[in-house]
Protein backbone atom coordinates (compact mmCIF):
# COMPACT_ATOMS: atom_id res chain seq x y z
CA UNK A 1 0.00 0.00 0.00
CA UNK A 2 1.46 3.54 -1.21
CA UNK A 3 1.56 6.05 1.53
CA UNK A 4 0.54 9.72 1.20
CA UNK A 5 3.82 10.95 2.49
CA UNK A 6 7.31 8.81 1.87
CA UNK A 7 8.19 7.50 5.35
CA UNK A 8 11.66 7.54 4.40
CA UNK A 9 12.28 11.11 2.84
CA UNK A 10 9.05 13.17 3.92
CA UNK A 11 8.57 13.55 -0.01
CA UNK A 12 4.73 13.38 -1.42
CA UNK A 13 4.05 9.83 -3.35
CA UNK A 14 2.40 11.02 -6.18
CA UNK A 15 -1.10 8.77 -6.33
CA UNK A 16 0.38 6.14 -8.81
CA UNK A 17 3.31 6.03 -8.14
CA UNK A 18 5.25 2.47 -7.63
CA UNK A 19 8.02 4.23 -5.49
CA UNK A 20 9.18 7.21 -3.95
CA UNK A 21 10.50 9.63 -7.00
CA UNK A 22 12.52 11.40 -4.18
CA UNK A 23 14.33 7.86 -2.56
CA UNK A 24 13.54 5.55 -4.04
CA UNK A 25 11.60 3.63 -1.11
CA UNK A 26 8.99 1.29 -2.48
CA UNK A 27 6.50 -1.82 -1.54
CA UNK A 28 9.28 -4.03 -1.73
CA UNK A 29 11.57 -2.37 0.62
CA UNK A 30 9.21 -1.93 2.82
CA UNK A 31 9.06 1.61 2.33
CA UNK A 32 12.80 0.68 4.48
CA UNK A 33 16.10 3.12 4.98
CA UNK A 34 17.71 0.66 2.48
CA UNK A 35 16.20 2.35 -0.35
CA UNK A 36 17.71 6.01 0.48
CA UNK A 37 20.95 4.32 1.61
CA UNK A 38 21.18 2.74 -1.78
CA UNK A 39 20.69 6.18 -3.43
CA UNK A 40 23.97 7.73 -1.58
CA UNK A 41 26.60 5.74 -3.47
CA UNK A 42 28.01 4.43 -0.80
CA UNK A 43 30.77 1.38 -1.45
CA UNK A 44 29.47 -1.52 -0.73
CA UNK A 45 31.64 -4.03 1.42
CA UNK A 46 33.88 -6.04 -1.63
CA UNK A 47 35.27 -2.31 -1.85
CA UNK A 48 38.66 -2.46 -3.00
CA UNK A 49 40.26 0.72 -1.71
CA UNK A 50 43.74 0.00 -3.11
CA UNK A 51 42.34 -0.70 -6.47
CA UNK A 52 40.56 3.01 -6.24
CA UNK A 53 43.48 4.40 -5.78
CA UNK A 54 45.41 2.82 -8.39
CA UNK A 55 43.03 3.37 -11.21
CA UNK A 56 42.43 7.06 -10.28
CA UNK A 57 45.73 8.05 -9.69
CA UNK A 58 47.84 5.95 -11.74
CA UNK A 59 51.13 7.58 -12.47
CA UNK A 60 50.09 10.92 -11.18
CA UNK A 61 52.06 12.18 -8.08
CA UNK A 62 50.41 14.43 -5.88
CA UNK A 63 50.73 18.32 -6.09
CA UNK A 64 52.34 20.02 -4.04
CA UNK A 65 51.91 24.01 -5.46
CA UNK A 66 51.06 25.39 -1.35
CA UNK A 67 54.69 23.11 -0.17
CA UNK A 68 56.85 26.27 -0.14
CA UNK A 69 54.33 28.68 1.05
CA UNK A 70 54.29 26.61 3.76
CA UNK A 71 57.85 26.38 4.68
CA UNK A 72 58.45 30.75 4.12
CA UNK A 73 55.76 30.96 6.18
CA UNK A 74 57.08 28.80 8.80
CA UNK A 75 60.65 30.20 8.23
CA UNK A 76 59.29 33.35 8.92
CA UNK A 77 57.50 32.60 12.50
CA UNK A 78 60.31 31.01 13.44
CA UNK A 79 62.58 34.14 12.96
CA UNK A 80 59.99 36.42 14.06
CA UNK A 81 59.78 34.35 17.51
CA UNK A 82 62.93 34.38 17.79
CA UNK A 83 63.42 38.38 17.65
CA UNK A 84 60.65 38.74 20.04
CA UNK A 85 62.51 36.46 21.95
CA UNK A 86 66.44 37.72 22.21
CA UNK A 87 66.21 40.48 19.95
CA UNK A 88 65.06 42.94 22.43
Amino acid sequence: MRPDVCPTCGELVPENAKACPECGSCEETGWSDDAKADQLGIPSDSFDYDDYVKREFEGEKPKRKLEPLWILTAGGLLAAMLWFMFGR
